[in-house]
């Protein structure tokens, strides 16, 4: 079972996202069909800010993804042969899991770096 944070209230899927509430914001995660939540290492996410309503996103990578990406590259020959990664709206995190990046999304609104960090959305 996948405990996505100590301080979610509420969580589970609304396919295709995997939803999860706590007392300071929605996060609805986009994992791949069937994917272990605890072992998520690339996913986009949509944060609902609960003190006002605001959207915000990011596409959290581990460490471990982004290497494995260039890598691949390095062969494919794409991105320069993997001699780079860049991604407007990146979150690069060291471990995997729903709840450890539910956990670092957290620790950034408590460090005050969330807007900073993740891409605020429109509202339409």
């Amino acid at each position: 079972m996948n405990n996505a944070g100590n301080d979610a209230t509420d969580q589970g899927w609304d396919e295709p996202w995997y939803r999860l509430r706590t007392d300071r914001f929605e996060a609805s995660f986009l994992p791949g069909a069937g994917e272990d939540l605890d072992t998520v290492c690339n996913v986009d996410v949509e944060v609902r800010l609960a003190t006002d309503g605001s959207r915000w996103s990011a596409t959290v990578f581990t460490l471990a993804e982004v290497e494995r990406l260039m890598k691949r590259w390095s062969q494919t020959g794409e991105w320069l042969g993997g001699r780079y990664f860049w991604c407007s709206d990146g979150l690069i995190v060291r471990d995997p899991g729903i709840g450890n990046m539910t956990q670092v999304l957290t620790g950034l609104l408590d460090a005050g770096d969330f807007t900073q960090v993740l891409q605020r959305l429109d509202d339409e």
